[in-house]
């Protein structure tokens, strides 16, 4: 568990101007506080999930929040919701064929304040 204080810390060192607001507005909201702590820490040490993994680990219709990279090895069979910093150009049209929704982390800070349904993948 990280302090508040060492996540704003780690927030002034990150040169990603939109990585630094997903971490603020994380950070400002109790309920993503440790999606906040996992996103300060070292770019390395973020995730980068596949869609086989996703597909095995997810049921359809849930919102899966990927602090890190989405690629597209594997093919997703279900309709979900992924919410992540980044997403392959495969994986982006694997997402088409399953008309599963693909959205940045901040919009989902933005529409769901609770974090209510939410599953992290990493």
């Amino acid at each position: 568990m990280i302090s508040g204080t060492k996540v704003k810390e780690r927030i002034r060192r990150k040169t990603n101007p939109s990585l630094a607001e997903t971490i603020f507005m994380a950070h400002k909201n109790k309920a993503w506080n440790k999606l906040a702590q996992i996103l300060s820490g070292s770019t390395r040490r973020q995730a980068s999930v596949n869609l086989s993994d996703i597909d095995k680990q997810t049921t359809a219709g849930d919102t899966v929040v990927i602090p890190g990279k989405v690629l597209g090895s594997g093919a997703l069979t279900k309709k979900v919701r992924i919410c992540a910093l980044g997403i392959s150009a495969s994986a982006r049209d694997k997402l088409k064929d399953t008309k599963s929704e693909s959205a940045t982390i901040a919009d989902e800070i933005k529409i769901n304040p609770k974090a209510q349904g939410i599953k992290v993948l990493r």
